[in-house]
């Protein structure tokens, strides 16, 4: 019997060998399983980058280790017990929310809570999450099974914003409010600043106009993928104008990926004007 997954997990997480007294499940893995080729010194530099990306420095690293394991490297290894990243993405959220709705309060003393409501669902919005986890390359640093890393895990939006997420809930657990606002705040006040000026429309709404103003044919939304297990759908939808695909979007829900399909659709068109 050996120790081999567990030691480098461990490893990997920052743990003392001493605190393998306290796991109880041995594992039989040989050394040249897929799953263990990808070498520790690479995973902790990819998250080591991280670290410096979102400005913050882990004390306890099985928090770090835990924010990056998705549920089908955990799966893999059922009976050593390991988190995986849910209950860190459930916080985070919760974090995330908190923080950019005090910021908005702040910054923002006389805009109806509509308008706030707006503001702070467009900005932590599942595209918008995705498109920062990629420039923060967290999808480098996942911990994902044989399977979901096959399928290309590591660049799927609805993964990389949950990751994104768990970490923000992993800072917070870690160094507490402060340290979660001051690696949040850098990432999202360009992205809140934008929607703050935007004119309070929908982008639907805003592209329906655009083109009316044109004289173009309206915007047709077609459902092209729906992907993810029944609590965690996520919806592909494409803009046709004229028969012309432009704008692609996704989200959780149905409504959310077209404005965000909009949204994308909004660019390319001003980029051609």
């Amino acid at each position: 019997m050996q120790l081999i997954y567990v030691l480098k997990w461990c490893n990997v997480a920052g743990f003392c060998v001493e605190n393998l007294s306290a796991i109880s499940c041995h594992i039989n893995l040989k050394r040249e399983d897929p799953l263990m080729k990808q070498p520790v010194s690479t995973v902790q530099e990819n998250w080591q980058r991280l670290e410096e990306a979102l400005g913050y420095s882990f004390q306890e690293r099985a928090l770090l280790a835990e924010a990056m394991t998705h549920r089908s490297y955990a799966n893999e290894f059922h009976a050593e017990n390991l988190p995986d990243n849910e209950r860190l993405e459930f916080l985070g959220d919760a974090v995330l929310d908190l923080i950019v709705s005090q910021h908005l309060m702040a910054t923002l003393p006389d805009a109806p809570e509509g308008e706030l409501t707006r503001i702070r669902a467009e900005v932590v919005s599942l595209p918008s999450l995705s498109r920062l986890a990629i420039s923060l390359d967290v999808g480098s640093g996942l911990l994902l099974g044989k399977g979901e890393k096959s399928s290309g895990g590591g660049s799927k939006p609805s993964l990389l914003a949950d990751a994104l997420e768990a970490l923000f809930g992993a800072i917070f657990t870690d160094g507490g409010f402060d340290a979660a606002k001051s690696a949040i705040m850098p990432l999202f006040v360009p992205l809140l600043q934008q929607a703050s000026i935007n004119d309070g429309q929908d982008f639907k709404s805003r592209l329906q106009e655009l083109l009316q103003r044109t004289r173009r044919e309206l915007p047709v939304y077609e459902l092209i993928e729906t992907t993810g297990p029944d609590h965690e759908r996520v919806y592909r939808i494409d803009v046709l104008i004229d028969g012309r695909t432009y704008g692609s979007g996704q989200g959780r829900t149905k409504k959310s990926a077209e404005q965000d399909a909009a949204q994308a659709t909004l660019i390319l068109l001003e980029k051609d004007s």
